[in-house]
């Protein structure tokens, strides 16, 4: 990842200023600016029937333990008082756009990570500012004269730890995290704190007995990348407060998806057939938009009994909705007859025209 001329070119070249801005509570906190009647109450964005979801979650209903993407009846059986709201998405996209706005008088470097996040390069920027922290600050003062909202941010040398740093004051604060102070900071950091690595990898570190940054430090590169192949080149650099990814003001999703659990489990070919339709809608309406054309169609399936599987078929271009959905349709009938009745299904679309893919954008749909 690195070699002595690139830690010399990095000596020479000015060191960078990133910060991450996450706007805090984004869904619910405009639920909260918009209806009074919601403030200071524990409010939850999503589904609240029994095979609802939490899209997001109020700061007062954080404090239940209901956080996002967990079960709604979970979440009322932790907070009894929980208030669901509808998610309003073209709402939220309209602020979005609002707040990037805000972002694009500092810099053009600026790489969304979703609607309420963004990393900014403000090493070289508009206004000739030379500290990043007044940045920072101007920005969310601006955020929230505009909108009404609060907006947390972290600033720091590279993007892992400009991320970590904007969780350190939340709500409605900021942090930095110096050059000098990376190491040490990473190095008391559980695992499973690290951003990209989730539940799966941390208990597989664990299990090597690596359970915070510097017992990853003490690890060779060599033992990362056989045991976590190329992510672990990621992780032994991190680990050392290093990391070089540039922020990519043009990135391009690698795949776009979406998907829906039913008011109750399915299993017969019409009907699931019949649940795939507004997905592939959906997916297409996004390709459309942006032009994006992929190659490979995946099916996604979650089993009554919580099992998740995946099923894709890649052909040279998908080039219509009617060619995603003869793809999805055709992978669905292959599932058929089920050997469970189904929960949830989603389709998505990979396999697009960019050399370096970096995320995946899962666009929302879900049952009220």
């Amino acid at each position: 990842m690195r070699s002595p001329d690139q830690d010399q070119n990095t000596a020479e070249s000015p060191q960078r200023k990133i910060i991450h801005v996450d706007m805090d509570a984004f869904y619910a906190s405009v639920e909260q600016r918009d209806n009074p009647d919601l403030r200071g109450k524990p409010v939850a964005v999503g589904g609240s029937k029994e095979r609802g979801v939490v899209a997001a979650a109020s700061y007062e209903a954080r404090k239940f333990g209901v956080r996002s993407a967990m079960p709604s009846v979970t979440a009322k059986r932790q907070c009894p008082d929980l208030i669901f709201v509808k998610p309003r998405f073209e709402v939220y996209k309209e602020i979005s756009r609002h707040i990037r706005m805000i972002f694009a008088e500092h810099t053009e470097i600026i790489e969304p990570l979703s609607l309420d996040e963004a990393y900014l390069d403000v090493t070289e920027n508009i206004q000739g500012i030379p500290i990043a922290t007044e940045i920072a600050t101007m920005i969310r003062a601006k955020i929230l004269s505009e909108t009404g909202l609060t907006a947390s941010a972290g600033i720091s040398y590279n993007k892992f730890l400009a991320k970590l740093a904007s969780d350190q004051r939340k709500p409605n604060g900021q942090f930095v995290i110096t050059p000098k102070m990376g190491p040490e900071f990473v190095q008391d950091l559980p695992v499973g704190k690290f951003h990209g690595i989730g539940p799966a990898t941390s208990a597989k570190m664990n299990g090597l007995g690596i359970f915070t940054g510097l017992d990853m430090r003490n690890q060779t590169l060599e033992f990362m990348t056989a045991n976590f192949g190329k992510a672990g080149t990621y992780y032994y650099w991190i680990s050392r407060g290093i990391d070089e990814r540039p922020v990519r003001a043009n990135r391009i999703r690698k795949s776009v998806g979406a998907e829906n659990t039913f008011s109750q489990d399915l299993a017969d070919h019409e009907a699931l057939a019949a649940e795939l339709e507004p997905l592939i809608e959906k997916v297409w309406r996004h390709c459309e938009t942006t032009g994006a054309r992929g190659r490979t169609a995946t099916l996604k399936v979650k089993f009554s009994d919580f099992e998740l599987i995946t099923r894709s078929r890649s052909v040279p271009v998908i080039d219509s909705a009617s060619d995603l959905s003869s793809l999805a349709l055709e992978l669905l009938k292959q599932l058929m007859p089920p050997k469970k009745a189904i929960r949830l299904l989603g389709i998505s679309v990979s396999g697009f025209n960019d050399p370096e893919p970096e995320d995946e954008d899962q666009l929302p749909l879900m049952l009220d």
